[in-house]
């Protein structure tokens, strides 16, 4: 080997252990002009800023405590009854989904079909319109469900209500199950299958916690979706929080309890997204890089290994 031989592979030895030992200078800073996008959402979040602080200065110059003490109480009331009418019908819909889910994904093209069309037509209607459907639709039907049994479940407006979240939640979540099934790779399939598991192993094990990180994500705007929607609940005479809200103001001709609910809102989304967060950190632990004290990434591989 002639000396310029072994200065090329010295040098590209030294580069290739540069290259992997040592971490890449950040590039130069971008110069930010002053872009037409630029300023108009510095505009847009001026705009949104005043409009914050003239909200807190309406709600601390219109306070009133006597108010507050008189229909704080039922707020707090029709909150539970949203955090109950959520739970339930986000519960029983993830059940309905999984059949659904599996439907979706069955090779028989009638089984398919169905789970389709439920699919498509509660996706496909407004929340509202199902809600009428199912409210003031069964009134139609008293001698039929009399006959069944069944009028004491559709007399009641929170069970309609429960009724027709379930089904329209069992949709969306049916759509999020089998999307985050599919993205699984076929490989996995078959070399679970190589290694002689059963389909129920296969989904158990396997495939399932894969898909669940997936679908962590789309369910928890699912869920903060039905908090959000099942404000119309109270159209129908179902006393949630934007009911009484509604019969807050009604007698008090106050807009502020509406700024109450409002907020009771935020706090339930918001500590539902804290907890999604902490949901997703916990099932992707073993996604992250292996990290030394210094909090540099620890080189997996060591050179001439």
């Amino acid at each position: 080997m002639t000396m310029r031989e072994m200065s090329a592979n010295q040098a590209a030895n030294q580069a290739y252990v540069s290259d992997r030992l040592l971490p890449a200078e950040p590039p130069p800073a971008s110069v930010r002009h002053w872009s037409k996008a630029r300023i108009a959402g510095i505009v847009l979040m001026t705009l949104w800023a005043a409009i914050a602080i003239a909200l807190v200065v309406f709600f601390i110059s219109a306070w009133n405590p006597a108010l507050l003490t008189r229909y704080g109480p039922k707020l707090l009331d029709g909150l539970l009854v949203t955090i109950e009418l959520v739970v339930l019908s986000v519960a029983i819909g993830a059940v309905l989904a999984g059949i659904v889910a599996a439907g979706r994904l069955s090779k028989n093209r009638w089984t398919r079909g169905l789970a389709f069309a439920f699919v498509y037509f509660f996706r496909g209607t407004p929340l509202l319109a199902q809600t009428f459907l199912v409210y003031y639709g069964a009134g139609q039907f008293r001698e039929v469900f009399e006959a069944a049994g069944l009028w004491w479940f559709f007399r009641d407006a929170f069970n309609c209500a429960a009724l027709t979240f379930t089904l329209n939640t069992a949709a969306y979540q049916a759509e999020i199950y089998a999307g985050a099934i599919r993205g699984i790779s076929v490989g996995q399939w078959e070399g679970a299958r190589a290694l002689g598991l059963s389909p129920v192993v296969i989904f158990i094990k396997v495939v399932a916690p894969q898909a669940l990180i997936t679908a962590l994500r789309p369910l928890g705007n699912e869920i903060i979706f039905m908090i959000k929607g099942s404000a119309i609940a109270s159209v129908i005479t179902v006393y949630d929080l934007l009911g009484e809200t509604r019969l807050a103001f009604s007698r008090s001709f106050d807009f502020q309890v509406y700024l109450w609910a409002a907020g009771l809102y935020l706090v339930v989304v918001e500590a539902l997204r804290r907890l999604w967060d902490a949901a997703e950190r916990r099932l992707t632990r073993h996604l992250k890089p292996a990290q030394d004290s210094s909090g540099q990434q620890v080189v997996a591989e060591q050179l001439g290994a």
